[in-house]
This record gives structure tokens, sequence and C-alpha cells, in this order.
């Protein structure tokens, strides 16, 4: 399901909507902060690093996670992704194997994972951070959690997608928001947005005031595989948290966009799915394409068929997280 049209107004005038659903959002945010105040039920014995949001769906927490486990594992330490999984994903602690593990068993994002660091799912994040360090980490990387007490965290990084900000700035249901904006930075240690020199500067305009931590900026990438996008007919799909940002990215790269389909994050890819969308690529004389987590979704045979579009986060200045990764010893 795509958030409502309304969840993007201007903070300044968020609409009647967002007014009417004022009452709804302050008991969404009473809960939250209910539930951030419990006391952890873990201390963990190495760092645990979490990479979270204050929206609902996706603001690319998985590719800062990935930018900087490879940041860590290149200094030298053993670094162990935690994540929850998604839908009906294992319960966990589960160390995640992609040679033998299915996204419907522990989620396309651990899959993701998986291919640079040892990745457990655990819907007990306490149960996955002592797994995890029972089995050697150095450090863990906790993708999104930043609502869950049940860690005792070293490090909170807080990443937004700075296209759309923080929405209206309200609480669900009124707005996009697990959290108030000021409540949730007030635990965070650094805020991360991501997206081009546009993209900050709309974010910085409407936001700036609100920021009350370290602001970090960078931004996705295509990596460099070889391929020649230019003028290439694709078909493209997306079950991301933003589509049009990877149907931008293809633009970008010269491709001839001929369907775009604009699938819900996460949204399983069934067989009879793959099959109408690969059919109508054919009728359309053009190749399917997806985005590298949409890929993990497909059987073996049907990811053969598509190309994908791997991208990796680009920051723009590492100084202030590394100063902060150097005070907790990495």
């Amino acid at each position: 399901m795509r958030p409502p049209e309304f969840w993007n107004a201007d903070p300044a005038h968020p609409g009647v909507l967002a007014r009417v659903l004022g009452p709804a959002a302050a008991l969404t945010a009473h809960a939250t902060a209910r539930r951030v105040a419990r006391a952890p039920k873990m201390q963990p014995d190495i760092p645990v690093i979490c990479v979270g949001n204050l929206n609902i769906g996706g603001t690319g927490k998985t590719p800062a996670v990935i930018a900087l486990g490879a940041r860590l594992s290149a200094a030298g330490h053993g670094v162990h992704v935690v994540t929850r999984g998604h839908g009906g994903s294992e319960a966990g602690p589960l160390q995640v194997d992609p040679l033998r593990h299915s996204a419907a068993l522990v989620g396309d994002e651990a899959l993701l994972h998986a291919a640079f660091a040892p990745t457990w799912v655990a819907r007990d994040r306490a149960a996955g951070v002592q797994a995890a360090q029972d089995a050697g980490a150095g450090v863990v990387l906790m993708d999104d959690g930043h609502q869950n007490p049940d860690v005792a965290k070293s490090l909170s990084l807080i990443v937004v997608d700075a296209a759309r900000g923080f929405g209206n700035g309200r609480v669900f249901p009124a707005g996009p928001l697990r959290e108030p904006v000021a409540v949730g930075l007030a635990r965070a240690d650094l805020l991360l947005s991501m997206g081009d020199a546009g993209a900050q500067s709309k974010f910085s305009n409407l936001w700036a005031s609100a920021i009350s931590v370290p602001l970090l900026t960078g931004q996705l990438n295509p990596l460099a595989t070889g391929m020649d996008w230019t003028d290439l007919r694709v078909f493209a799909f997306a079950g991301i948290g933003d589509p049009p940002r990877f149907f931008a990215t293809l633009d970008a790269l010269g491709a001839s966009r001929v369907e775009s389909i604009a699938l819900d994050d996460h949204q399983p890819l069934s067989g009879a799915l793959f099959t109408r969308l690969e059919g109508q690529a054919k009728a359309l004389g053009a190749q399917l394409v997806c985005t590298e987590k949409d890929a993990v979704r497909l059987s073996v045979a049907e990811r053969a068929r598509v190309l994908t579009v791997p991208v990796r986060l680009a920051v723009d200045d590492w100084a202030q997280l590394d100063a902060a990764l150097a005070r907790l010893g990495l």
C-alpha cells in the first residue's frame, strides 16, 4: 500500500486530514514513548550500532548498514548484522545462509546483508545480538530498532530520505512518523540525510531548525558494473520504500523506460506475478529490470532473467561518524 499523499504535505500546512487524525497520532506517540522508556533487557559486551529511522517505510537504512559495515570491516573489525526480518520470516535467532535461505524465510534485507557480513534474523533483538556476540562478533550493526529498547545501544544513527524528509512532521496515522522528530532525535547520536544536492537543499530548508544532532549527507550511486544502459528498453518494477527513486536512477543511466510498476515495499514476488510482468515486458520488447532488494525475492531461475541496478551509499564526509566510532574504540 502506498503512503497517502497528505503525508507529504508542507509541515507548516499539514492539511485537514492530518489535523483530524491528530488524536490517533497522539496515541501512537504515547505508545512509542512508553515502549522506548523500558529498561534494556541486554547490556552487550561489544559495541552495538543501531541504524534506524523516524519514518515508517524505507529511508535507505539497508545501504547505510552495508556502507558502514564495509568501513568497519576494512578497519579490521568483525562486523555482524542483526535484523528483525519481515512479515512471516523466521523468528530466529537464525544466521542467514544465502545459499539455503529464501526471502520468505529470512526477509529480503537479511539476504542483502548476508552477502557482505554474517547476518542474524531475530524478532527478539536481544537474542539476535546475543547470538552474534556468542559467534564472535566484534561489533553489531542493527538494521532498524531505534524504537526498540531491548538492547542497550552504543551509537544510534538515524537515516532520512532528503527528498521526503520527515513528511508533514506528524506521527502515524496523521503522518509518516513513528514518533515526533524532536523526541526521536533526542535519543540519536547522528543523522544521515540521503539524496542529491537538490534534495539536500530542500531538506535543509524545511528541517534544519529541528536537527539537534550532527548531520551527515550522502547519496546512493549506481555501482559501476560495465553495463551500458543507454537507450536500452526496460520494463522496471520495484517493491521498495520509494520506487520512483529507482525509476529516476534508470532514467539518469540513460535507459529507455517503457513501463514502470511500483509494488509495495517487501511485496512477495510470486511465480504468477513474475510471469505476468515478464509477459508484459516481452510484449513491449523490453528487458525486465529491478532493484537488488527485489531480485533476492525471486527464484534463482527468475533472477537470471532480470537485470538489476546495484546502488551503494557514498557519504560526503565521514569525519563526524568516524569520530563517534573512535569514541567506541572502533
